[in-house]
């Protein structure tokens, strides 16, 4: 395969009915609207799709991509000209022109069946994933945390939103207990140092707390430099939540509710 380049060079979006991915595969385009397109919009060279539960078997996984051979930005009804009547036909979006679908060897799995819109990512990391969590590219301190939970087999999910109210909130690590749930955070010390961020960081953990989450907050340092005792303070918490409830035994659950 081509290598693109090093950086965020590969946007996964969704792909939630068979129509867009009949036109991804025979028109060879793809919309995202522009009031909500991801910020590396104009730097991927590549297009991922992830499956919703609208593809049955092939749900909550990715198996195509393709290169990105153009952009632009056009009107909905110029994309379907036959809706002219849509609620969004005067609405941009950008329509990204894409060459032969291709499909991965070994499809990238959600475990959970989770909901994702966008994941921007690198090129290395899309080769190399073997689920969906393997994606993220948000910080060094982000990647350092993960590989260590991964080598400890505790599983967690990343830039999980969780809503609480009418507040949505993007938790960095959550990790899925049986009594109730964690929220990881990494706080660069510069950023978390100012005092607006450290009051908004307080209010915000006293919503979690309050709808059952337990929130643990470290460090550049000590993710650095400590991360043993992380890793210590998360197996704690675990324990006092109940131990780890694992996405199988979870999606099983899922699929139990649906069915009853």
């Amino acid at each position: 395969m081509p290598r693109p380049t090093p950086r965020r060079d590969v946007l996964v979006a969704i792909m939630n009915n068979r129509r867009d991915l009949e036109i991804a595969r025979l028109q060879r385009w793809y919309r995202i609207p522009v009031r909500s397109a991801p910020k590396n919009i104009e730097e991927a060279q590549w297009l991922a799709f992830y499956q919703t539960a609208a593809f049955g078997e092939e749900r909550w996984a990715i198996r195509y991509y393709a290169p990105i051979l153009g952009r632009s930005i056009v009107k909905r009804r110029e994309l379907f000209p036959d809706q002219p009547d849509h609620p969004r036909a005067e609405h941009e979006y950008y329509k990204l022109e894409l060459g032969e679908l291709r499909c991965l060897e070994r499809p990238i799995i959600s475990r959970r069946g989770r909901r994702i819109v966008f994941i921007p990512t690198t090129w290395e990391k899309f080769c190399r994933a073997e689920e969906v969590n393997d994606l993220f590219h948000e910080s060094p301190l982000e990647d350092a945390l993960y590989a260590a939970l991964k080598r400890h087999r505790i599983e967690s999910e990343r830039q999980f939103f969780v809503r609480i109210g009418d507040a949505r909130y993007c938790l960095d690590f959550a990790i899925f207990c049986r009594r109730g749930n964690i929220d990881v955070e990494c706080d660069g010390d510069a950023w978390h140092s100012d005092p607006k961020v450290l009051h908004r960081d307080r209010q915000r953990n006293n919503v979690l707390t309050s709808a059952g989450w337990a929130v643990l907050r470290f460090g550049s340092r000590e993710l650095s430099v400590q991360m043993r005792a992380c890793l210590r303070l998360i197996r704690a918490t675990i324990r006092v939540q109940g131990g780890l409830l694992r996405a199988e035994g979870a999606l099983a659950a899922r699929t139990s509710r649906r069915s009853a």
